[in-house]
């Protein structure tokens, strides 16, 4: 194995100090220079045909892809890769996290990797800006960390996502919802009520989020804004996708979430999507998009439980506005219709664990009316969760589908 590795090495050398880099190569071009130098040195290390395949793959990989990092790009089975410095490549694979036998030749090489990523998006990273947010070209969720801040060396976080959106219909079948939840989630989606999906880390809110937006009619001119380009919205036609910028060498030119919205506003759009709220722009999500006329809005955000999104909007709205609380809890309840709040297993599952509305002011504070609640059935220390997500109320606030057309679902 190691003596594979150094003629893949030696190999690639040769190739780099036979290139013209003033010539901008295709890829079968490429590819055919390879093939040439494998072909002549066949003869040399007597490898065979497979061989000579798989290290054309790995010497192409490791010029115009991620390396040794391509085959868990590759793999859809594979849902995230984990970088930890050049020596420790883990990777998550049907909910589980297992350390791989790879590893980088050299810090510089997962650095080259790390700066072909981020200049694809038209991105930087380095020490005056060790932190970065990208995507590559398949939607994946890229997070960089560089020194001084990552001490154990660069640090390369890879969220993938299907290349073909996940269906309402799929997650049934996975039972991370149920049927009676989904006809009522699209009723709401058709009669645009404004919903916010909460979860914590990898419960599936961007995948939620795209399977929600299948239900909006195709003939309504969609925004979405994000700090990197996820979303997978399939079947409109008039859809705008915006994405922030990181700030230039000088600390300028800058494009945050809050200045997406506000443009978006003067764009004529029927639904404003923001894949999460992190922030200040929460202020503007809530205040400027689902309180002023663009109902069907949609966002996701961290949260622990459906009363703790309420928490966690409170406060986010607290760090770009100096309003009382009891006039950002009325803004909130005025232009948050549905809290969907979703979970991830002891078992790697993932399901919808709670669907509220928000009832109303009552006291100074915010109430919630619970539509949905998952109800788990198997053992406390069962490795399997079984259960349902059972409907324990009715809907309040009916006036939405009514003008809408739309039939209340119950």
């Amino acid at each position: 194995m190691g003596e594979e590795k150094d003629r893949v090495l030696e190999l690639q050398k040769k190739i780099m100090e036979d290139l013209d880099f003033g010539e901008e190569l295709s890829d079968e071009q490429l590819k055919d220079l390879i093939s040439k130098y494998l072909l002549e040195k066949e003869k040399k290390y007597s490898f065979s045909l497979q061989q000579r395949k798989q290290m054309g793959k790995e010497i192409f990989d490791s010029f115009r892809k991620l390396d040794i990092l391509q085959d868990f790009i590759d793999d859809e089975e594979i849902t995230e890769i984990m970088v930890n410095g050049e020596d420790a490549i883990f990777v998550e694979k049907q909910g589980r996290i297992s350390k791989t036998n790879l590893r980088f030749e050299s810090k510089e090489k997962l650095l080259q990797v790390i700066h072909q990523i981020v200049s694809q998006c038209n991105r930087s990273v380095n020490e005056s800006t060790p932190i970065v947010d990208a995507r590559l070209k398949q939607g994946a969720r890229v997070n960089v960390v560089l020194n001084p801040i990552a001490l154990n060396g660069p640090i390369l976080t890879i969220r993938k996502f299907s290349s073909k959106p996940i269906t309402m219909k799929k997650l049934v079948e996975l039972e991370a919802v149920s049927e009676e939840a989904v006809d009522f989630l699209r009723k709401a989606v058709t009669a645009k009520y404004n919903i916010i999906i909460s979860g914590g880390t990898g419960s599936g809110k961007t995948t939620f989020l795209n399977a929600l937006s299948q239900y909006i009619p195709g003939d309504e001119r969609i925004i979405t804004i994000e700090d990197s380009a996820e979303l997978q919205i399939i079947g409109i036609e008039n859809l705008i996708s915006m994405e922030t910028r990181n700030a230039n060498m000088e600390g300028g030119n800058q494009i945050t979430i809050r200045d997406l919205i506000k443009t978006s506003l003067r764009m004529r759009p029927d639904r404003i999507i923001v894949g999460e709220v992190r922030g200040e722009e929460a202020g503007d999500m809530i205040g400027s998009a689902m309180n002023c006329g663009h109902d069907g809005s949609m966002s996701s955000a961290h949260a622990n439980s459906a009363a703790d999104m309420l928490l966690r909007l409170e406060n986010m709205i607290l760090m770009s506005a100096a309003l009382p609380v009891e006039a950002i809890r009325r803004q909130i309840a005025s232009g948050v219709d549905i809290i969907i709040h979703l979970g991830r297993m002891r078992d790697k599952s993932r399901k919808v664990l709670e669907i509220s509305e928000i009832k109303g002011m009552e006291k100074e504070k915010i109430v919630l009316n619970p539509l949905f609640k998952f109800r788990e059935t198997s053992e406390k220390k069962s490795k399997k969760v079984e259960g349902k997500l059972e409907r324990v109320g009715r809907l309040i606030h009916i006036y939405k589908m009514e003008t809408a057309g739309v039939e209340p679902p119950f």
